[in-house]
């Protein structure tokens, strides 16, 4: 049976046995040669150990590059303006205990961790809320220890308006927030469109432009590359055994590029599976966007009407 199999259509080649195989095959024709000698033959032939990569983009929505020039379109008008512009979304969700965690780290010797990670075992979960600031290439993360719930998302924008976006872009009109479609800050929710109105809208008098990014498109969502890709570098195998330990980590994180990050540790209980009925959505200033309506809409304060 031939040992290496290919896509006839391209150049795609793959062996089909392990390095022990392929030696013990070569030694049955003749030709003994060691797992090891078999690595270097293959490596010479340009073969070596590779994991799927995704490559192919799946099924889009026919409105996905529409949105996306809308997005750009937006960022564009703010940031020419000087008005904020936040990438926001929830990191995943972490265990804190001694706990391994994912990556390397140069050291004498590895940290020794328990050798499963049971939720019993955990302290907590920590929920960490990303903000970044485009503008300034600043990156802020609440740490919550209790759900990912809409209401969490929207405190953690609204304290961080109120004690560092607002000194930095004062009297500012409006503020533009580009997040992902779905979780927290997702377009069919309907707390996060109310906690918008309520906590920022009608408490600020902005005007609170929401831009969502396609479905599979989250990866485009600069806080992915800008803000979170830098943590989870930073962090890599470092075990977080506590709340206090996991933000320090987050705050300590820099880039070449020059970003600051700050961290906050959130304590408050947010509860799970609020309904919001549909006369409360009715009342909501929400004025959607001509292009993609269900991923762009402004909502305008009403308790200052006349900046709507």
């Amino acid at each position: 049976m031939p040992e290496t199999g290919g896509n006839p259509m391209s150049s795609q080649k793959w062996v089909r046995s392990s390095l022990r195989h392929l030696s013990n095959g070569m030694k049955g024709n003749g030709h003994p040669a060691s797992p090891m000698t078999v690595r270097r033959l293959l490596k010479k032939m340009d073969y070596s150990l590779r994991v799927n990569a995704k490559r192919l983009a799946g099924s889009q929505h026919p409105d996905r590059n529409d949105q996306f020039g809308h997005i750009e379109s937006l960022k564009r008008v703010f940031l020419q303006a000087g008005w904020p512009v936040i990438s926001v979304d929830a990191k995943k969700k972490e265990l804190i205990g001694n706990f391994k965690n994912a990556g390397r780290n140069w050291c004498q010797e590895a940290e020794a961790v328990n050798d499963h990670d049971f939720e019993s075992d955990a302290i907590g979960k920590a929920v960490p809320y990303g903000i970044y600031d485009l503008n300034h290439n600043w990156g802020y993360v609440y740490v919550g220890q209790s759900a990912d719930t809409s209401q969490f998302a929207v405190d953690s924008i609204a304290n961080w308006w109120q004690t560092i976006g607002s000194p930095l872009f004062p009297h500012t009109p409006r503020l533009l927030i580009l997040c992902d479609g779905g979780g927290s800050n997702g377009w069919r929710s309907r707390l996060w469109k109310l906690q918008l109105q309520e906590q920022l809208a009608d408490k600020l008098g902005m005007e609170i432009t929401v831009c969502h990014y396609p479905t599979g498109a989250s990866k485009w969502n600069p806080i992915e590359h800008r803000l979170f890709g830098p943590i989870s570098i930073n962090w890599a195998a470092k075990p977080l055994r506590s709340f206090e330990s996991m933000t320090a980590l987050i705050a300590n994180t820099t880039t070449i590029t020059g970003l600051q990050v700050r961290a906050f540790l959130t304590e408050q209980v947010y509860q799970k599976g609020l309904k919001v009925p549909d006369e409360t959505m009715q009342a909501l200033n929400l004025e959607r966007h001509s292009i993609c309506p269900n991923w762009n809409y402004t909502i305008h304060s009403r308790t200052f009407p006349n900046l709507c």
